[in-house]
């Protein structure tokens, strides 16, 4: 049995979104989003380096390099904004840049021309090389073998979610409290950064570095516009992630653009919708509970 092309790209952006978007409601909680942001530019130089000594792009090794770089830029950010006067965006802005550059040094200094390893394909990725790509027979179905990468990420990223959820959540919400209770919110950070840059990896080759930075963003911001409780924000997060990996495969046939540019559409405008009528922060609802208060 073989599935529908644009079914693999679904289940591949889905696959991608998803951990993005759980992670993603963590960051938003701790308002560390843009750190999403300077780990999905500053894990370039790690995957250079990871490649330089095993030469394979498909070798695990490569997430362990960016996830020390990951926890590199966290350390490098955490530094410069307490060691000196400089504030914590302006020390992102420094420690991603730097990190990114040096990336793209090294892939000319480390790799030369011995492997398409370019900015164009780290920035803007390609979720369709999952329609091409050699298949394996998996329950009765012709799977791609670039799919499961992505789906062992995910699956790996929500049973992480669910064995810490209470210190996740209470670190997120409490430092001092988790502290006092025994656990060590330093260890959770950067515990959670490098789980963090696994999953910005991971989803390189399908939105690139770029794109993933709404993955990480949209469907938190989303879901934190719809409810306060940290249970159904994660639930909304990941049907946020599934919504807009399906409309967007639509929206790039449509428009005969790139799928990762349609995900992200379809995500910025189920945010907007949450902008306007989320139940716990919607603009509508909001002036509708002002006409009422006012009326009362």
């Amino acid at each position: 049995m073989v599935l529908d092309p644009w079914g693999w790209m679904m289940m591949m952006c889905f696959f991608v979104a998803l951990p993005c978007a759980l992670l993603g409601a963590y960051l938003i909680l701790r308002r560390m989003s843009l750190v999403g942001d300077a780990i999905s530019h500053s894990a370039l130089p790690g995957i250079v380096v990871a490649f330089a000594f095993v030469g394979d792009l498909s070798s695990p090794w490569l997430l362990v390099g960016a996830a020390v770089a990951g926890v590199l830029v966290t350390f490098l950010i955490e530094q410069i904004h307490r060691r000196t006067r400089i504030k914590q965006d302006s020390a992102i802005g420094i420690a991603f840049t730097s990190l990114f550059a040096l990336g793209l040094v090294l892939i000319r200094v480390l790799l030369g021309d011995k492997v398409h390893l370019h900015q164009d394909s780290v920035l803007e990725g390609n979720v369709s090389h999952v329609t091409y790509a050699k298949t394996v027979r998996f329950l009765g179905l012709d799977v791609p073998d670039s799919l499961f990468p992505a789906a062992i990420v995910a699956v790996v990223t929500v049973a992480l979610i669910i064995v810490f959820y209470r210190i996740l959540t209470l670190s997120s919400f409490d430092a001092g409290l988790a502290a006092s209770l025994g656990y060590s919110p330093g260890v959770v950070h950067y515990a959670l950064m490098a789980v963090l840059s696994v999953v910005v990896v991971s989803a390189f080759e399908a939105v690139g570095a770029i794109l993933v930075i709404a993955l990480l963003i949209l469907p938190g911001a989303t879901a934190y516009l719809c409810t306060h409780r940290m249970k159904l924000m994660l639930f909304l997060s990941a049907v946020h992630a599934l919504i807009s990996s399906i409309a967007g495969i639509y929206i790039s046939v449509w428009f005969n653009g790139k799928a990762s540019a349609g995900v992200v559409i379809a995500g910025t405008l189920l945010f907007l919708l949450a902008w306007m009528i989320g139940p716990a922060d919607g603009v509508l609802v909001k002036a509708i509970q002002r006409r009422r208060h006012l009326l009362d």
